[in-house]
């Protein structure tokens, strides 16, 4: 039971409290609803200048003594963007960011301001936008449309994978046979084809095109597996007609053994998945590939059929190149949907990698990677 006493504390504490809530004006009393609130007039103080902050790379390298004469080369539509960032960022995280090389972007089409904008700012290197000239991207004209329209239809009707696409025809036409003969390469030797939407999962700690210089590489890949056979039924036969016509520009030790299991009677259908490829432009420019190329062209099967530059490229590495200039990069962890290569042991944990070491395409049946290495 409280006494008069306490009673009479109680009524005197009130009091005092009242009378102190009274005197704070009505502004400041809105103020002092929270604890915080109340003190928020001292907070708002400015504060003295604070030193900024010095961000320091954990893993600065000096600047590279030796650079390659070599760029990135992204065959890009506008509205590709979003991929094309994407893929340039992991670039530029894995990579570029200690070495600086270019990048040339190419287009059917002029490239948008937004475009440039964004790709320029994420690039380290310098960049430059060219437009593929029309007779180097359209179909030519010594095609027949009539036949080219049929056999279209037909892989639609067979669901061959871009099998009504005039425009994928012209893309692979494009890479088999032109991409580097547009101005903006030739004056580079060394290229690294990019594509939108794709993966790195490694650092990578030394230059691929330094690599490929310094042990006389013409073509480096990640990945290789089994092109379709509907793409490409009279690809073989072209190509053995032009080896009979040219046996002087095939060397003796080339790669014949990973494109053909009888020596040279079939092709068995194995290529590099040219989606990444570092290479040599001269071999690409050599008289033995590019008539190679301009002989594949006039059979018309890049639009009758529907020829990859992937089988194209491969077969033109394999025949005309030594098979030690050919160059598997295992140690650079690469996805482009839906297929990825991640490296192994050491090499996995040296490079800091990110993909899983048991998901990797070179040891599934539909890879072509053990018959590289069987060369050897």
């Amino acid at each position: 039971m409280m006494t008069p006493m306490r009673y009479i504390c109680l009524v005197f504490f009130v009091i005092l409290s009242l009378h102190f809530i009274m005197t704070v004006s009505h502004e400041e009393y809105g103020r002092a609803t929270s604890f915080s609130s109340l003190n928020s007039k001292w907070r708002n103080k400015p504060e003295p200048p604070r030193p900024k902050p010095v961000f320091v790379d954990e893993d600065v390298r000096p600047a590279p003594a030796r650079k390659a004469n070599a760029t990135f080369v992204i065959l890009a539509r506008n509205a590709d963007l979003n991929g094309v960032m994407e893929s340039i960022r992991q670039l530029e995280d894995r990579f570029n960011r200690h070495y600086h090389y270019p990048y040339v972007f190419l287009n059917e089409k002029p490239f948008s301001e937004e475009f440039k904008r964004w790709t320029s700012n994420l690039a380290s290197g310098t960049v430059e936008y060219g437009l593929i000239p029309k007779s180097h991207w359209e179909q030519p004209s010594h095609i027949n449309e009539e036949l080219a329209k049929a056999a279209r239809e037909k892989m639609v009707q067979d669901q061959v994978i871009y099998g009504g696409s005039v425009a994928y025809r012209n893309m692979c036409r494009f890479n088999s046979g032109y991409f580097f003969r547009h101005p903006l390469l030739l004056k580079y030797r060394y290229y690294w084809r990019v594509e939108p939407g794709i993966k790195y999962f490694c650092d990578m700690d030394n230059d691929p095109f330094l690599f490929m210089q310094d042990n006389d590489k013409v073509y480096g890949f990640t990945l290789s597996l089994y092109e379709y056979q509907r793409t490409i039924p009279t690809l073989w036969d072209a190509t053995r007609q032009f080896i009979k016509e040219n046996p002087q520009y095939l060397p003796k030790d080339n790669a014949m053994a990973f494109i053909s299991d009888d020596g040279g009677r079939n092709y068995n259908l194995c290529h590099f998945w040219s989606n990444f490829e570092i290479g040599n432009l001269d071999f690409w420019r050599s008289e033995a590939y590019t008539k190679y190329f301009e002989y594949l062209d006039l059979r018309g099967g890049f639009y009758y059929e529907r020829w990859g530059d992937a089988p194209v490229h491969s077969l033109g590495v394999a025949l005309f190149a030594r098979k030690d200039q050919i160059h598997f990069f295992k140690e650079i962890g690469y996805r482009h949907e839906p297929f990825q290569h991640c490296p192994q042991g050491d090499t996995w944990m040296n490079g800091k990698c990110w993909c899983d070491p048991k998901d990797t395409f070179d040891y599934i049946p539909y890879s072509c990677t053990y018959r590289y290495d069987r060369m050897f």
